[in-house]
């Protein structure tokens, strides 16, 4: 079939790094913690050391075959090399610039800065606690979340006892700060 008539290309996709990862604010670091860092640094080492490797032997061998233009393993084979090589050039960036902060070892302070683990707790008396981590690191599921999110900002050099402001989806939401408090984070 001539490649007219093919959605695939043998052209590179746009240049654009995961646009599923939240962008960093201009000018600032890549704050994150230990196993932030761990968690990036074995996703890039199981993309370059294992599966690239596969992935070319495997397309390696489906050129060999001879007509590549109806070569189901060559095509996708190649697809999937752009979007681990892709993969791998956003991972090397952050890695790059990345700022490991260890909340472990920070000083007892009762005010929040990257890396602590806050509890806070709503008008109702409902309390959340929340770990202020990297973007690359967020879960909300977890109660992680990312240093530049509205509530992070808003707690970010707040002390114990103070009472923030964030505004939310539902509106404008007022927290007090229970505790702060600098732990490991897994």
């Amino acid at each position: 079939m001539n490649k007219a008539f093919v959605k695939e290309s043998d052209a590179a996709d746009d240049d654009v790094d995961d646009l599923a990862a939240p962008a960093l604010p201009v000018g600032t670091k890549n704050y994150m913690t230990p196993a932030g860092y761990a968690q990036l640094d074995a996703e890039f080492n199981q993309l370059w050391k294992v599966e690239r490797p596969k992935l070319v032997e495997t397309i390696h061998w489906a050129a060999s075959n001879g007509d590549r233009s109806e070569n189901g393993d060559y095509i996708y084979g190649k697809k999937r090399l752009r979007e681990i090589d892709r993969r791998i050039r956003f991972l090397s960036k952050r890695l790059e610039h990345a700022e490991v902060v260890d909340p472990a070892t920070r000083e007892d302070t009762d005010q929040v800065f990257f890396g602590a683990t806050v509890t806070v707790a709503d008008r109702d008396g409902k309390e959340s606690t929340y770990a202020i981590v990297g973007v690359d690191e967020a879960d909300a599921g977890r109660g992680h979340i990312a240093w530049i999110s509205p509530m992070a900002r808003a707690l970010l050099k707040a002390r114990e006892g103070d009472t923030v402001s964030v505004q939310t989806p539902d509106g404008r939401r007022e927290v007090e700060i229970i505790e702060v408090r600098y732990v490991a984070l897994d």
